[in-house]
């Protein structure tokens, strides 16, 4: 038997509803179970999580068991995109109140750690970098309970208020919106007018997408190996360009890094080697100004897919001096990148500092990020939602599972509070769609999260 997910010390809670949660197994299994709950400890809140967006890792942590040096050694529950609201806050906490909506952020270094604190925090916490902390407590990552149950106890500092405006559908895509601002702040941010790739149209590559163009980059092209995220992409941001990528079969790629660099540069209006040879040639001969082409090229190109031959492309078409910004990595080693053709690139995987401005962008209408969710679930078929959004062929962008259950009421006349606040909306005001349906695949997912 799999050892069980980890339990502290902590006393548990009644709850007016019961709590049901998604745990994925060490056996690679889904299993739907009532949880127990935990009291919120000193500087904790426990939140009614109200929306959790599916991301790529959970699929892969459910199909895969592990994600690089992450490992599910038990049973947990998964989850980390999420929005809710207080139910109670524990001792020493003053920067919310029962009643307070709030966008969630997953990843809890060891500075803010609960106590009883073993050691001291890490150099990374105390410097302020503390995305890079090697003791992060991330929840949905073995052996921290995710957000995809009712109740979830989480430290008040990693709890961001949600302006009046937001839905806690928009709550929910802070996560994966702050993947792209940090992502972006480290490429050393967009330029108006400057050309941008971004290789990936998945949830995080299409937020990408957006950021880019509220930027002013222009122009701006995506690829992917699916032709119906490409034509969703060019409704989503009309204008820009698509590439699809050759789909892989198991004798290898269709199509090779630098054939599809090739095809991608000329969407820039970039000619082939030879052709930029032969025309520079000519003006030489009629004592014209040589011209190099190699600016039209992307000087900043979002990796967006964390697959290696994706990488590889990413480092062809970048110009000379160019950046590739590697967003989110789907394995620990990677063996056929071209690194004479890529002047710089960093690769990221955690973010910091980044909920203010993305709770920002979206309250002020500077993004809209609502058609991302394409499909709904109720929380008591988060095991279906796991399933849908697995399979591609059933549409995918952004699927979330939201709890509409109602228990603020109870919870406050028992505990004789009701933090004076008025709740928003669970979802969407115009949800595009609510979806039952589910299916089974095993897609090769990256990983695309903060985690």
């Amino acid at each position: 038997m799999p050892p069980p997910q980890k339990q502290t010390s902590h006393s548990t809670l009644n709850t007016p509803l019961p709590n049901p949660s998604l745990q994925v197994t060490a056996d690679h299994d889904l299993k739907q179970v009532d949880s127990p709950v935990r009291e919120p400890g000193p500087g904790e809140v426990l939140l009614h999580i109200k929306a959790t967006g599916i991301c790529g890792s959970d699929v892969h942590f459910w199909k895969r068991g592990k994600i690089g040096s992450l490992e599910f050694k038990g049973d947990c529950i998964i989850g980390h995109e999420a929005a809710g609201v207080v139910l109670k806050c524990g001792p020493g906490v003053t920067n919310l109140k029962p009643g307070d909506r709030i966008s969630l952020e997953p990843g809890v270094p060891c500075i803010h750690h609960s106590p009883p604190r073993t050691s001291q925090p890490c150099h990374l916490c105390t410097s302020g970098q503390y995305n890079l902390c090697q003791s992060v407590a991330f929840s949905g990552v073995y052996p921290h309970p995710g957000s995809l149950q009712r109740y979830l106890t989480h430290p008040s500092q990693y709890c961001h208020l949600l302006p009046p405006s937001l839905s806690y559908a928009e709550g929910a895509l802070i996560e994966p919106l702050s993947v792209v601002l940090h992502g972006i702040r480290q490429a050393g941010s967009l330029s108006l007018g400057s050309p941008v790739l971004i290789c990936g149209a998945g949830p995080i590559g299409l937020i990408a997408l957006a950021c880019a163009r509220a930027s002013g980059a222009w122009p701006i092209a995506i690829t992917d190996v699916e032709e119906s995220r490409l034509s969703f992409a060019r409704t989503f941001v009309p204008g820009c360009l698509t590439y699809r990528i050759g789909q892989e079969t198991d004798e290898g790629p269709k199509e090779a890094p630098e054939a599809s660099a090739r095809g991608i540069r000329r969407l820039f209006g970039l000619p082939e080697a030879k052709e930029q040879q032969q025309e520079e040639e000519e003006e030489e001969e009629d004592g014209e100004l040589v011209v190099n082409d190699d600016y039209k090229a992307p000087a900043k190109v979002l990796e967006c897919t964390g697959v290696e031959s994706s990488i590889a492309t990413a480092g062809y078409v970048a110009r000379r001096g160019g950046m590739v910004m590697v967003i989110g990595v789907g394995k620990e080693k990677m063996n056929n990148l071209p690194f004479m053709h890529m002047s710089l690139a960093e690769f990221i995987n955690r973010y910091r500092d980044t909920w203010p401005a993305g709770l920002s962008l979206l309250s002020s209408g500077i993004l809209d990020l609502k058609p991302l969710i394409s499909h709904t679930f109720p929380l008591e078929a988060a095991k279906q939602a796991l399933e849908f959004s697995a399979d591609l062929k059933n549409g995918p962008i952004k699927v979330q599972v939201v709890d509409e259950a109602d228990d603020e009421a109870a919870w406050w006349k028992r505990h004789g509070s009701d933090g004076g606040v008025r709740l928003g909306p669970v979802g969407m005001e115009n949800p595009r769609e609510r979806s039952k349906g589910h299916a089974n695949a095993t897609p090769e997912m990256g990983r695309e999260c903060g985690m």
